[in-house]
């Protein structure tokens, strides 16, 4: 039978930890400063275009460095994902529960204080709403 050595090799001293994902110092950018090619996510919004699944590439900072945004590489953006018939019907529905009065039936064009309040503000302390406010609830 043959021994088992649990002892380390002597070169283990030699062993470095290497990170393979760390590309050096992530970059850093003021306000107004970054560079062409690079966007936030918001402005990616505004061109139709979303990440993709890719990581942002740089840092945006402003106000002293309380503020900060991450910019990602707008060659690698994907055009943004339009919702199915079936997503948009889901969220209609999640936004009339949210401008329904529950006592006068009407549906406003915002969003009612339904947790504090529980109506509208006219069924609520009698405030006019205009009436291109909401729309007539149909019997």
């Amino acid at each position: 039978m043959r021994a088992v050595d649990d002892t380390p090799p002597e070169d283990s001293n030699d062993l470095v930890d290497v990170d393979l994902y760390d590309d050096g110092p992530f970059p850093e950018f003021r306000f107004r400063q970054a560079p062409q090619g690079l966007a936030t996510r918001r402005q990616l919004r505004a061109m139709n275009l979303s990440p993709g699944g890719h990581e942002p590439v740089a840092q945006l900072t402003w106000r002293s460095g309380r503020r900060m945004a991450w910019l990602y590489r707008i060659d690698l953006a994907k055009p943004k994902r339009t919702p199915t018939l079936a997503q948009e019907q889901a969220l209609d529905r999640a936004m009339a529960a949210r401008q329904t009065c529950s006592e006068c039936g009407r549906r406003y064009f915002h969003c009612l204080r339904l947790k504090t309040v529980g109506s509208c503000e006219e069924c609520f302390d009698g405030t006019p709403a205009h009436p291109d406010s909401y729309i007539t609830p149909t019997a």
